[in-house]
């Protein structure tokens, strides 16, 4: 039985980081004003469509910007948790504690999307510069709104682009500094933090 639900837990983690990665996505692609007429995310467009939809008609815009997406993500998430807790130790918890560690996923995820992307970004300028790839239009999309502020700071070297490593130790401060101890803070179990 111990093993069935290991078994469960795990899937459930891996479908469920799955497709809130790409209901949050969704929500990054607006802020950083993707190009929605690129596959990928008419891919992720189409993927969150059917949950979105009926959000859509009780939750506002917000700055120009669909909250339903981020409503989503953090359902998403807390539904993800739950499960996560209910087949782990038979219960779920306090609603308003999982509504908080939902939250804190998802920032959580939320940075890590612009980590990763920064690591692909800086890997397909040495061995694909200049590509027009879907993905790489995507990647690139996303970062610039997290580069443009550093570049602002740092004086111009001569080709030398170094605000990825600011902008690289920054997210990396922001997981270690605020994100993890706000998990401890609130007593966030070890298989939740998993999910972060």
């Amino acid at each position: 039985m111990i093993g069935l639900n290991t078994a469960a837990v795990y899937v459930l983690q891996t479908l469920g980081s799955l497709y809130l990665l790409i209901v949050l996505m969704r929500f990054v692609l607006q802020l950083v004003r993707a190009n929605f007429y690129n596959p990928l995310c008419q891919f992720i467009v189409k993927a969150t469509q059917p949950l979105l939809k009926p959000l859509r008609r009780i939750i506002p815009s917000l700055f120009g910007l669909d909250m339903s997406s981020l409503v989503l993500a953090i359902l998403v998430q807390l539904a993800l948790m739950a499960l996560t807790l209910l087949l782990t130790y038979g219960t779920t918890g306090n609603f308003v504690q999982l509504l908080v560690w939902a939250i804190i996923g998802v920032t959580a995820l939320f940075l890590k999307i612009f980590f990763f992307a920064l690591i692909i970004s800086v890997i397909l300028s040495w061995v694909a510069p200049g590509s027009h790839n879907p993905g790489a239009e995507l990647v690139n999309q996303i970062c610039e709104p997290a580069l443009a502020p550093f570049r602002r700071l740092l004086p111009n070297l001569g080709g030398l682009d170094i605000s990825p490593i600011l902008a690289f130790m920054v997210l990396k401060l922001l997981d270690m500094l605020v994100i993890n101890n706000l998990a401890a803070m609130t007593g966030m179990p070890e298989i939740l933090r998993l999910l972060i």
